[in-house]
């Protein structure tokens, strides 16, 4: 059997594929095409990890918990996040792969763990792209009210849509452009935040950590005392945890990536920075802004997904200023869209990734000239139809009720890509292959990976706060509940209803795997016999 230590003599063989030159890289045919530049790649990141969980979602948790348990909360799941996308760098940069996070899974694990990881993916960005082009429509909707959200969801549709369809190098260009405007916005609400903290603002209230004092750092939440204060906090771990979501996205770029072993750790570098600035700095000034009693961080969730629903524009408007509410709407459709449009890609890629393994019907994984799986993107466009079901009142409910119960499939990505990362290691051990042949190593790892595993395992016992983009429902009103937690299942009292919505998505998650391992009879890989080998790139890119 071959093992790690033949690498340079494998790969020789013909295999009758149809070769061609693209970026020093073997393409094969129907393989994606490595045209995202490495600037693509890093704004990429920014793209994905800065959404409305944090310019919405975020006004919850503060009034839930306070300012003290928001600012823990976004450390701790902000390294745990770090150690995630570390994880898959780690793997990406040693075998580059372009089936996702679950070819990782099969390959290092189980074919069965690749298949309900691939699936789970794929059918969580499914939703994830009708739930927020409705979030854009009514965002359009503060401007234009007397238009329905419908007409809104159909044109911004067809332009997502379009996007996708263009060559991988004209979508990284939109991205980039697209992150480049979010981390603007990103820094001139973190600085009007700052600037109202210390006075600056047209009322001239210097409050500073006066809020952290009264109403105070630590709020209660579903209870009194000590237990009231860590409901409290633990609810702003849920969100942070959601909040973060979509951060790993950037992993999916990696199979189209020029040069993975050099552009892959410099994205793993900058992402970390990015959440320590945007995520970090940003709740923590949003904390000096805004009393976590303010009865608008509550009341304006309840309302839509409109520039009323952001902390920051409740910051804005304790200071009395009038003219930027306008400008945080326009940023919010820019986010939205940003979303939509990596929604698109991620499920499709997903797809193509599935079909590669034998997991779904293989003309998905069939590409254009152009490099883009178009049968897989044409799957993921279709479903933008779903957000149609917003126009009755009926089907809004469904498709509420829909969308909460795959929202733990995104911390069950992160559970994939954890496991998958840790069975890498083992097979790097009992295969004699050195760390320092690696062409990036994460700092603290494993022991980082154990911890991210740690605190994902915990979100999904006790998950909270969906991922959804505020104001999927437009009958309901609310898109973040603050009462929807995945504790209230237990607190104060047992709920069956509730259990049910919100841990069926991990039953599914196993379930999908293990009716894979029987029906296909597939093998837990042991450490010695994990492939890595095939893949591994026999020279630099150029």
């Amino acid at each position: 059997m071959s093992t790690a230590k033949d690498i340079k003599n494998s790969e020789t063989a013909d295999l009758s594929k149809v070769e061609s030159r693209n970026h020093g890289a073997i393409v094969e045919e129907n393989e994606l095409l490595r045209e995202f530049k490495p600037r693509h790649v890093l704004m990429f990141s920014v793209a994905c990890a800065i959404g409305t969980g944090l310019v919405i979602g975020s006004g919850t948790a503060l009034a839930n918990g306070g300012p003290g348990s928001l600012l823990v909360s976004y450390i701790l799941v902000g390294i745990a996040v770090f150690f995630v996308l570390a994880s898959l760098s780690e793997m990406a940069a040693y075998l580059p792969m372009n089936k996702g996070f679950a070819g990782y899974a099969t390959r290092m694990v189980d074919p069965a763990f690749g298949f309900s990881t691939g699936w789970n993916y794929f059918f969580k960005y499914l939703i994830a792209t009708p739930t927020n082009l409705t979030a854009a429509g009514l965002v359009m909707q503060y401007w234009r009210p007397d238009l329905n959200v419908g007409i809104w969801i159909a044109v911004f549709g067809v332009a997502i849509i379009t996007i996708n369809f263009l060559p991988v190098k004209n979508f990284g260009e939109t991205e980039f452009w697209l992150g480049l405007v979010k981390v603007l916005i990103m820094t001139i609400l973190i600085l009007v935040c700052f600037i109202i903290a210390l006075g600056g603002g047209p009322n001239h209230h210097r409050s500073g950590f006066a809020y952290w004092k009264n109403p105070g750092a630590f709020r209660e939440y579903l209870a009194e005392g000590p237990k009231g204060r860590f409901l409290g906090w633990w609810a702003c771990m849920c969100q942070a945890c959601f909040a973060y979501t979509g951060t790993e996205v950037v992993g999916i770029t990696f199979g189209e990536t020029p040069n993975p072993k050099k552009t892959i750790p410099r994205a793993v570098k900058h992402t970390f920075w990015r959440i320590a600035s945007f995520y970090v700095i940003g709740v923590l000034v949003l904390g000096m802004a805004v009393p976590s009693n303010d009865a608008r961080l509550l009341g304006a969730n309840k309302q839509s997904t409109s520039a009323a629903a952001s902390p920051f524009v409740v910051a804005i408007n304790i200071a009395k200023m009038s003219v930027l509410p306008d400008i945080v709407n326009a940023s919010l459709l820019v986010f939205t869209l940003s979303a939509s449009s990596s929604d698109i890609y991620c499920a499709s890629r997903a797809l193509y990734g599935l079909a590669k393994d034998g997991q779904a019907p293989r003309i998905f994984s069939k590409t254009a000239t152009s490099g883009s799986p178009v049968f897989a993107v044409g799957v993921a466009a279709l479903f933008v139809g779903l957000g149609f079901m917003n126009a009755s009142k009926s089907a809004a409910i469904v498709f509420d009720y829909f969308v909460s119960l795959v929202t733990v499939f995104a911390v069950l990505n992160w559970v994939a890509i954890l496991v998958s990362y840790l069975h890498f290691r083992r097979a790097l051990r009992a295969q004699g292959v050195p760390l320092s042949s690696l062409p990036y190593v994460g700092i603290l790892q494993p022991f980082g990976a154990y911890y991210a595993l740690f605190i994902s395992f915990l979100v999904i016992v006790f998950n909270g706060e969906s991922i959804q983009s505020p104001g999927t429902n437009l009958h309901q009103g609310s898109f973040i509940d603050p009462r929807n937690k995945g504790y209230d299942a237990f607190v104060p009292h047992f709920t069956v209803s509730t259990f049910i919505l919100k841990y069926v998505g991990t039953v599914l998650f196993a379930l999908n795997a293990g009716l894979w391992k029987v029906f296909r009879g597939t093998r837990y890989h042991k450490p010695k016999e994990v492939d890595l080998v095939s893949g591994w790139r026999m020279f630099e890119d150029l």
